[in-house]
């Protein structure tokens, strides 16, 4: 109904909302209704067939499951579909498989919609009294595939035993021998009970169900109630936790003693069940479903010993009745908080309390610091219980109880159980605001709580209860009694909303936010809301600076993060954090922030240490921002004190010489991130000796690179190279545009040389320390670096571009200083070789980086180049750039493919200027047209290889394409081989009838494979995709002429890669090439022959088989290449030799099919004296 009422309109909001509820309510009513009567009554059908039953009971299970989170939706349709399995399982006819197929959709049913409700639709007349028991009684306890029928007939007991009769009634209409003797009902349902009670399936927890309704009537309690207390704790007291067994028998025992039902039977006998719970240590046991099931019970035995009355002296807030309280909502008057006089609350509360209470409340305290959540829980709903019925005094000494699980002496767990049960507390309204003083501020620490352990730290739990406690308060207190802590409470919600590093945490503080009494809250939660806080970088860098700009909360979130966040997981993101919030109270940092970091950024921690570091420089490069702003110098936010601190951090961890080990990993980039952000915020050190040991570090940091772990190498190496960037723009330059000439020359000098060194990272720091120079310290020294570079063998990455880029373009200028036509196609030379490296090792291409940066650079010098001095770029060049891009393009690998595509497409498109001497400019825009280049998906080879393979039309490109094509085609992806052949196929079927595309083709297939002989990334794909085209009858029309010079190269090309070739997967391909070399006619036929009989006796077994399964196949698909008379005596021989025996053995053979087939047999080469 609410979906029909939103979908008509009706609902008057005019906005979106309403819309997306009811799109939210997807189920509006079980609509397999239908479906589900058809199956139930297909059962006694399906069940003989083991598919068909299969196939019923997933259908059943799928549609039943899809409302598990709208079990409601079943209620009208529970009674006819129970009543349906009922006729099935009461039926005679129905066999056992049948009964227990009913039994096991009953449960199914009772899993979605929860058997509390569902059981209650179990007839329990007086006659089914005895059937249910005696269906129960004939189950096998132990057979696992028919616990679902024993769970749902001790449910369906557990509903008629509850009939308003003396059960003794019954007895009288028990039939048996006269000469044995008769059992009673109620001893039967008993013994049931106790039996499935040490059951280990589920059964046991319907066991525990229909012992707490079973002995809570009148008649078992009078009778049976004394016997079966003795058999639980005698049960309990002999079993032990240290076996399985003992387990399931204590856990059975402990639950059918937990329900309330039974423990309120129990209440005259609670002292001495507690008595055996000590005894038999269950808050000690390992298994935390025992410790959790002893604390339950703890708590019910609790309650036995107190009133069971409401305290009167409790916190109420508004009304129990909620008429009332709408009715007052509406009138706009409010409900103050109940709070009854101090006589009539003395009054009631006059009466003794057992001694049993004070041993109940310790173990629940106990239980609130246990290691298991479920436990802690059960624990706190106890406290919470139990103190609801205590006087004032005794509750109040239960909270200071609790509030004593928050000392640092505590663990993790003690702190997480005191917020549960200070939440269950304040949600009873039996924590007194006159306590809130002595809790708030433990509530404060438990929301930043976190304790290292190691390499990691815990407190998330606590954390997110402490954010529970806070949810609790806000709905439990008036807004009065909260006031004098909400902007404590609501400054450190919004602190853990967005700096939490758990994103759970970091949603329930979003949602327990004070924002009804606090200013801007309401803005502040829509801020952090629950998606928008799913994003630690977003909360970090975004958020935070939003909400800082309300007045009174920059400053705690300032405070928060200095000391709390200043470590290994946080302490980037901190930084950035204090950066960004600077400009909010830029005083404050300044002259407060600053003063504290400096200590930390020299103390003993190391984690404390690398953040504070890292905070100093980003609050400086900030507070110069803010002084340029308003045309001051930065020396006059920050005091000459802190000055002089940030001057001296690197000499003192120099001279500790805290730069080595471990802890340097951490310090290196730190001091360089400090060393950029001084040089970014020009402060006076010009000429100062601290420069020289800057540089130093920069400097002793690239040659170490090396020595440093591999996870933080990448980062530290960034961290260097950008600080050698800024260092250089602004220390190293007298004059703008003109370089101090003893440090160009120093740093030039020591960068080419590290380009020699034997270490390859190294030369790779040495290349990217000459990268990253300005341009007027390249000025005058350009081609002494590219000369370097070059020469270099640089494993992951390509620098020339960044040296070209910084030192700009100029067609007039000289060779050492800009881009020009002196060095431009040296330039270009040594990007293109970087096009061809395929390097392998142990962690795979690694050439493909360098082809990527290779790719970049292109891009990037070319866009340069065209952009300033066009005339540079030669036919030549660009013509090898883009075939180079080209077969890059129609590679195997996606991420290479698509970037080779795209700037492939860039350059192509380029209009601001255009690149000049693009080949077959046009034909290519036809490919690739303006409008439908964004659209196209390179990484998917569905849409990219039908457009690469239409470069093989112009001659230009055919060569590369169709090289880059061998791989794609020849590999192994299923989706990269599939698309790529089928691209290369429909091209190929267009030019079959053009005699002189298809020779083209050919010459350069011929000329690929030439290239690339015993190049194994090339020539095993090659022959692979050979294969294929040759299967496919591609080149038909070559085989009407006699030896057609196609054939002949190919044959000798074939023979000559595989000559002396060891590799297996070569081999086969091979073999499958001179099959299809078969259907050429002429003298080259016999050639063919002649191959495939001389591979017959190979070395390698495999080869050998593979051989004659291959001619096997291949003389049955070209049934002219043998003379028909000995067809036969050829196919017998080929499939009934066993070619896997030693080679002398099938010579003999072999040699048989060289006569039958015309063909000269080899012969054996004697192998020359050893000279």
């Amino acid at each position: 109904m609410v979906q029909t009422d939103m979908d008509s309109g009706e609902d008057g909001g005019g906005g979106g909302e309403p819309e997306v509820i009811a799109k939210a309510s997807v189920l509006g009513g079980f609509t397999e209704s239908t479906e589900i009567r058809a199956l139930i009554s297909s059962l006694p059908v399906v069940h003989e067939n083991i598919v068909t039953l299969e196939s019923a009971i997933e259908r059943f299970l799928v549609i039943m499951d899809r409302y598990q989170e709208q079990p409601h939706l079943l209620d009208p349709h529970l009674e006819w579909m129970l009543n349906l399995l009922l006729e099935l399982i009461r039926s005679e006819q129905s066999p056992p498989l049948l009964v227990h197929l009913g039994f096991k959709f009953l449960y199914i049913i009772s899993k979605v919609r929860g058997y509390k409700i569902f059981m209650q639709l179990f007839p329990h007349e007086v006659a089914d009294v005895q059937p249910v028991l005696d269906l129960l009684c004939r189950q096998d306890p132990r057979d696992p595939e028919t616990w679902e029928t024993r769970y749902m007939l001790l449910l369906w007991l557990s509903m008629t035993c509850l009939i308003p009769f003396d059960l003794s009634r019954l007895d009288g209409h028990l039939t048996s021998d006269p000469s044995q003797t008769r059992e009673p009902i109620m001893d039967r349902i008993l013994a049931v009970a106790k039996s499935y009670l040490m059951v280990t399936d589920k059964s046991r927890d319907a066991a525990s169900v229909l012992v707490s309704k079973f002995v809570t009537r009148p008649d078992v309690k009078l009778k049976r109630l004394g016997d079966f207390l003795d058999w639980s704790l005698t049960t309990i007291s002999q079993a032990s936790d240290q076996t399985m067994g003992g387990t399931v028998i204590l856990d059975g025992a402990l639950q059918s003693l937990c329900y309330h039902g039974t423990s309120v039977c129990v209440c005259s006998s609670a002292p001495v069940v507690l008595q055996c719970l000590d005894q038999c240590h269950v808050a000690e046991s390992s298994q935390a479903m025992l410790r959790k099931l002893g604390v339950k019970l703890v708590q019910r035995l609790g309650l036995t010993f107190l009133k069971p009355r409401l305290a009167k002296w409790r916190y109420q807030r508004g009304s129990r009745s909620l008429a009332a309280n709408l009715s007052l909502s509406q009138s706009g008057s409010t409900v103050e908080a109940v709070s009854p006089d101090m006589e009539t609350q003395s009054q009631e509360e006059d009466y003794d309390i057992p001694e049993e209470v004070e041993n109940v409340i310790e173990q629940l305290l106990g239980g609130l610091k246990d290691k298991e959540t479920i436990v802690r829980w059960s624990a706190a709903k106890g406290i919470g219980r139990v103190t609801g019925r205590l006087p004032r005094e005794l509750a109040d000494e239960v909270v200071g109880s609790v509030l004593d699980c928050f000392s640092f002496q505590e663990t993790d767990n003690a702190w997480h159980g005191g917020c549960l049960a200070l939440a269950e507390l304040g949600r009873r309204g039996l924590l007194v605001p006159s306590r809130l003083p002595d809790v708030v501020p433990l509530i404060l620490k438990a929301l930043v709580y976190d304790e290292k352990r190691g390499a990691c730290s815990v407190g998330s739990n606590v954390r997110d209860a402490a954010c529970y406690v806070c949810w609790a308060f806000a709905r439990a207190y008036e807004p009065t009694e909260l006031k004098p802590f909400v902007t404590q409470i609501a400054c450190a919600l919004v602190i853990t909303a967005v700096f939490d590093r758990n994103v759970n945490c970091r949603r329930a503080a979003s949602v327990s936010d004070h924002s009804g009494t606090f200013p801007y809250g309401i803005d502040i939660v829509v801020a952090a809301d629950y998606f928008a806080v799913g994003n630690l970088n977003n909360c970090y860098l975004s958020i935070s600076v939003y909400i800082a700009s309300f007045p009174r909360i920059h400053r705690p979130m300032i405070d928060h993060l200095v000391p709390q966040k200043l470590n290994q997981w946080n302490g980037p993101r901190t930084t950035k954090a204090l950066h960004n919030l600077t400009p909010q109270a830029p005083d404050y940092m300044a002259t407060t922030v600053m003063p504290q970091l400096l200590p930390i950024a020299l103390g003993i921690d190391l984690h404390s240490r690398h953040g504070a570091i890292l905070a100093s420089a980003e609050i400086s490069h900030a507070l110069y921002k803010l002084a340029n702003q308003n045309n001051r110098l930065v020396t006059e936010l920050i005091s000459s004190d802190c000055v002089d601190g940030l001057k001296s951090i690197h000499q003192r961890l120099f001279d500790r010489k805290q730069y080595r080990g471990f802890g340097g990993e951490l310090m290196r980039p730190a001091v360089c991130s400090l060393i950029e952000n001084m040089s970014l915020s020009k402060m006076p050190f010009k000429d100062d000796p601290v420069i020289t040991g800057w540089q130093w570090l920069i400097d002793d940091t690239l040659k170490s690179l090396h020595l440093i772990s591999p996870g933080p190498r990448d980062g530290i190496k960034e961290a260097a190279v950008s600080a050698l960037a800024a260092l250089c723009e602004q220390y190293y330059q007298p004059q703008p545009g003109v370089a101090d000439p003893q440090m160009q020359e120093v740093l030039v000098s020591q960068y080419i040389a590290g380009l020699k060194s034997t270490e390859v990272l190294t030369r790779c720091g040495s290349a990217l320390a000459l990268g990253s120079l300005p341009r007027f310290m390249i000025h005058g020294k350009l081609h002494q670096i590219l000369s370097g570079l070059q020469q270099s063998c640089s494993q992951r990455e390509v620098f020339c571009p960044l040296v070209c880029v910084t030192a700009g373009v100029s067609a007039q200028g000289g060779s050492d200083s800009v881009v020009c036509e002196g060095n431009v196609s040296a330039v270009y030379r040594a990007l293109l070789d970087c096009m061809t490296d395929y390097t392998l090792d142990s962690r795979g291409d690694v050439g493909a980086w360098v082809r990527e940066a290779a790719m970049t650079s292109l891009m990037e010098v070319t866009l340069c180049v065209v952009g300033t001095a066009p005339q540079l770029l030669s036919p030549y060049l660009v013509n090898g750039m883009m075939c180079s891009l080209a077969q890059q393009s129609a590679e195997k690998i996606d991420r290479y493919r698509a970037h080779a595509g795209s700037v492939f497409v860039r350059l192509l498109h380029s209009n601001n200027p255009a690149v000049p001497h693009i080949p077959h400019r046009e034909e290519l825009l036809a490919i690739f047209p303006t409008e439908g280049a964004e659209g196209l998906n390179w990484n998917a080879p569905s849409q990219a290889f039908p457009h690469i393979t239409q470069l093989l039309r112009l001659p230009q490109y055919q060569y590369h394409t169709l090289l880059g094509l061998t791989v794609s085609v020849g590999g192994l992806t299923e989706s990269t081989v599939r698309f790529s052949s089928q691209s290369l196929f429909d091209h190929l079927m267009l030019i079959q009838q053009d005699a002189a595309a298809l020779g083209q083709f050919s010459e350069a297939l011929l000329h690929v494979f030439r290239d690339n002989l015993r190049n194994d990334r090339v020539s095993i794909p090659f022959l692979k995709m050979l294969d294929q085209m040759l299967a496919r009858a591609c080149f038909d029309t070559f085989t009407t002429d006699q030896d057609h010079q196609f054939c002949v190269d190919l044959l000798s090309l074939c023979k000559e890669e595989i000559k002396k070739s060891k590799d297996t997967q070569k081999l086969r391909s091979a073999i499958a090439v001179f099959c299809g070399l078969i259907q050429f006619q002429g003298e080259v036929r016999k050639k063919v022959l002649f191959q495939l009989l001389l591979l017959l006796c190979h070395p390698f077994p495999v080869i050998r088989k593979t051989t004659a399964s291959q001619v096997y196949e291949m003389l049955l698909t070209y049934d002219d290449v043998i003379d028909p008379d000995v067809m036969d005596d050829v196919m017998t021989s080929l499939s009934d030799t066993n070619w896997e025996e030693d080679v002398a053995t099938v010579r003999t053979h072999r040699n048989q099919l060289c006569d039958w087939l015309g063909v000269q047999k080899p012969q054996l080469v004697a192998k020359g004296p050893v000279q």
